[in-house]
């Protein structure tokens, strides 16, 4: 898959000016650039990277922000995308009251309020993100790690490692009640250990029992992996805690 500047700016609604401008801030650079021509080519990862910086434009992140976020050395995709979600809901439930507040007036409803026009609680919210990623991940060399590698992923490359973690995260559902402490469960968790070991970064016991916390003390990490179960994060918390005892 591969993208010609022009098509990229049709792709994403977007004006050549602007890619020109996102390369020249070192926000999004293209993959190639042909040697005889000079014509610039994007690839399949480019247009995910591009996908999220118009995911933060659309909440009204500044640029600056942008890049210092998609720049950084801990990074994470998946993070984002739930930091995004969670953004997104809530600009939704604002414009939902406010539609609701437009309607009574129409219908002539006398109706005072401005709390539906309140922005404290999305801004609340982005500054809690940014805190996120200049602390929670800051500088770690797992991210770095993380971030290497997957650089160098192709499209089949993250279509296998989702297949795969999905696998993972339903055999986990599938043994919710049992003990956590059972060989089948504590071997569920090796294969999950080992899979981020070989898809990000080397998962040692330490990082392992933070990523555990933070399925259960997260409620968007919670959120996701109980789409395949409810109760199944909790279940994943506590089998990775007494997985780390050993």
């Amino acid at each position: 898959m591969r993208f010609t500047i022009s098509e990229m700016a049709k792709l994403a609604n977007v004006t050549v000016r602007t890619l020109h401008y996102y390369d020249e801030i070192n926000l999004l650079s293209p993959t190639e650039i042909a040697p005889d021509t000079g014509y610039r080519y994007y690839d399949g990862m480019a247009v995910e990277r591009l996908q999220q910086i118009l995911f933060y434009r659309e909440l009204d992140f500044p640029l600056k922000e942008i890049n210092k976020i998609m720049n950084s050395s801990d990074y994470k995709k998946e993070t984002a995308l739930i930091g995004q979600r969670e953004l997104l809901l809530l600009r939704k439930k604002r414009l939902e009251d406010l539609i609701c507040l437009l309607d009574a007036n129409l219908k002539g409803e006398n109706t005072m309020s401005f709390e539906e026009f309140d922005m404290s609680e999305i801004e609340r919210t982005k500054e809690k993100y940014r805190e996120e990623v200049e602390q929670k991940w800051g500088g770690t060399d797992a991210y770095k790690q993380s971030k290497e590698r997957t650089e160098l992923y192709k499209k089949e490359d993250w279509a296998a490692m989702m297949e795969k973690s999905k696998r993972i995260m339903k055999l986990f559902s599938e043994h919710r009640g049992e003990d956590p402490v059972s060989k089948e469960v504590q071997d569920l968790v090796k294969m999950w250990q080992d899979f981020i070991t070989e898809s990000y970064y080397v998962c040692t016991n330490e990082i392992l029992a933070g990523l555990g916390e933070m399925y259960t003390g997260d409620e968007r990490f919670t959120e996701n992996i109980d789409e395949f179960g409810e109760g199944t994060a909790q279940f994943m918390g506590e089998a990775i805690k007494e997985y780390c005892k050993k």
